[in-house]
């Protein structure tokens, strides 16, 4: 089964999906994807999957998560799955980026309020033109990752072909 949630990153939904995950016996793995939502492997009996996903969007809400839609699609062939969580960390560099643009947002009303401390305009002003280029990167990255995952994903589509 291949989950996608959408609007859920930055709220410690992964761990979540493990807490979860863990409680129904899933062999699965999870990762962020660079288009926002976050993937779920997994394998298991269709009833627990179903209970695991209506589980999962539940306490996602309580913890603020907008799940705005759950598509799942059987895989028709036999995936290996390790015995016990994994999560994928393809997307770390993705993710950092985009708690840093959240830190600049949060520096920007820093500086307004410490203008007056002197030397702090320089320093910020620095940083923040720093983190503009990491940031430029960083897009310049998620395209490439974004490239890269719809490459993996036709690959997926011709092995479910055989």
């Amino acid at each position: 089964m291949l989950m996608h949630l959408s609007q859920v990153q930055d709220i410690g939904f992964r761990a979540l999906v493990e807490d979860i995950a863990k409680l129904y016996d899933l062999r699965w793995f999870v990762f962020n994807d660079p288009d926002g939502s976050i993937k779920i492997v997994c394998c298991g009996d269709n009833g627990i999957i179903t209970n695991f996903l209506e589980e999962l969007e539940f306490k996602g809400t309580q913890r603020g998560a907008v799940v705005d839609e759950i598509k799942s699609e059987e895989i028709p062939f036999e995936i290996f799955l390790p015995q016990r969580f994994q999560r994928l960390y393809t997307d770390e560099l993705a993710d950092i980026g985009r708690k840093l643009d959240k830190g600049n947002e949060l520096l920007t009303d820093i500086k307004k309020d410490t203008s007056s401390l002197p030397g702090i305009k320089d320093v910020l002003d620095s940083y923040i033109g720093e983190q503009r280029e990491h940031n430029q990167w960083m897009k310049e990255y998620n395209q490439w990752m974004k490239e890269h995952n719809q490459r993996l994903e036709k690959i997926l589509e011709k092995l479910a072909e055989r």
